[in-house]
């Protein structure tokens, strides 16, 4: 018997036929002799509808505290009606909001952080023999506000209730069998990886890949959550994320790690470049201080001598796209200070990044990267490394076709297509 806590995301109970199904699956796991906990993101594009209507309401930008209390419906439904589906099919079900979990927030709307989680009223609803079943992606902050986490929080929501509930593993259920070698839906070759690090999968999700929340995967990290990635439309086996906690004997085996755990792309990046600045000691501190300082989160970073003006460098980072506009007012309010020349901003920039614990110890990795960007003809913009990781930035509209190239030059594509049940990726 264990405790389980499954996080199914919105492909996954999209219509009422798929909450059905995964009514059902959840009933199989508590009638094994288990106990289960869920986390439950919107029905299907439920959130996306949201957001447009408040377009329509308020085409400027709604106030962020009632854009929180407007998105939060999506999981309510979700978790309302899936307690009743369990209930008809025997199991008794209680459902709860974040607020009610015991999901303490800070009060930054829209992409809260977790400061405390007292799961009290899910532990009774357990000890009580139900299944209790949690929205996902929201929380309560020391005003009383309800609160956001972001995108795909509903992955934080589900490794924070298993870290607190101190459950045996943490199930993330989506549309595809687990996490693969690059994004099937570009590279439909894409090999299964059985199983994985959690300091490869941090730097998977970091650098691109959507199928688990960075934050998730961080909070997994911090309280040694075994994660395991599966489908909700399939009963195959899926992707086990490994962290300190040892896993049972059945989940260990004798193989080598692979070379490459696999490619992640992102396509939401812009890149800021202050040019001319003069070359003397604090100035990069400066400009990265003013960025950091309008909460924008800069990820490469490139210090360079001026090709326009001598005894000047240029910086260049890069940035959430989203993020574009703020990140290039903070640096423009430094020219006249700092007396450097321009501000440049690039939107659709595209990065690649190959990751793999073999990086650390082989030498040819880096010669074959390049070397495949280069026969298909992409140009790199930029270069980051770190022990597992190599990243790179290239035209956004070339991304793709890259990733499918460096996949096939490091031998990864798989003799079968892989299957993406539902289309979202979550």
């Amino acid at each position: 018997m264990a405790l389980l806590v499954q996080k199914y995301g919105g492909s996954s109970v999209s219509d009422v036929a798929a909450i059905r199904r995964v009514a059902q699956r959840i009933v199989d796991t508590h009638r094994a002799g288990h106990d289960v906990a869920v986390v439950v993101s919107a029905m299907g594009d439920t959130t996306d509808e949201l957001l447009d209507l408040a377009t329509e309401i308020s085409p400027g930008p709604p106030p962020e505290r009632e854009m929180d209390m407007l998105l939060t419906a999506g999981e309510r439904i979700s978790m309302a009606l899936l307690a009743m589906a369990i209930e008809h099919l025997g199991v008794p079900a209680r459902s709860f909001t974040g607020e009610q979990a015991g999901m303490r927030t800070d009060s930054s709307h829209g992409r809260a952080r977790l400061l405390d989680v007292t799961p009290d009223r899910v532990r009774a609803t357990l000890r009580g023999g139900g299944v209790a079943i949690v929205a996902g992606f929201q929380g309560i902050s020391e005003e009383e506000d309800v609160t956001t986490l972001g995108r795909g929080g509903s992955d934080t929501t589900a490794v924070a209730l298993a870290a607190a509930l101190d459950a045996d593993v943490c199930e993330i259920y989506t549309d595809v069998d687990g996490l693969y070698t690059a994004d099937p839906r570009i590279v439909p070759s894409a090999a299964r990886v059985t199983r994985i690090t959690i300091e490869e999968t941090l730097e998977m999700a970091a650098h691109g890949a959507k199928i688990l929340h960075l934050r998730a995967v961080e909070y997994a990290r911090r309280f040694t959550v075994p994660i395991h990635v599966r489908s909700s439309f399939s009963d195959q086996e899926g992707t086990w994320i490994l962290v300190g906690r040892p896993l049972t004997s059945a989940l260990e085996d004798t193989m080598e790690d692979p070379l490459i755990s696999g490619i992640a792309h992102d396509k939401s990046l812009g890149k800021v470049t202050a040019v001319g600045i003069p070359d003397r000691p604090g100035a990069a501190a400066k400009v990265v201080g003013a960025v950091a300082a309008v909460d924008v989160s800069i990820d490469m970073i490139v210090q360079n001598v001026s090709t326009s003006h001598q005894g000047t460098s240029d910086i260049s980072f890069t940035i959430p796209e989203e993020d574009g506009v703020r990140a290039v007012a903070a640096v423009r309010a430094l020219q006249h200070e700092m007396g450097f020349a321009d501000v440049l901003y690039t939107s659709h920039i595209g990065k690649l990044s190959l990751v793999g614990a073999g990086l650390r110890s082989n030498p040819h990795v880096a010669a074959r990267l390049f070397g495949a960007l280069a026969d298909a003809g992409v140009n790199i913009e930029m270069i980051s490394t770190s022990e597992i990781r190599i990243s790179v930035i290239t035209d956004q509209q070339r991304l793709e076709e890259a990733v499918r190239a460096v996949h096939t030059a490091f031998h990864l594509d798989a003799e079968a297509e892989a299957v993406v049940y539902g289309g979202s990726g979550r």
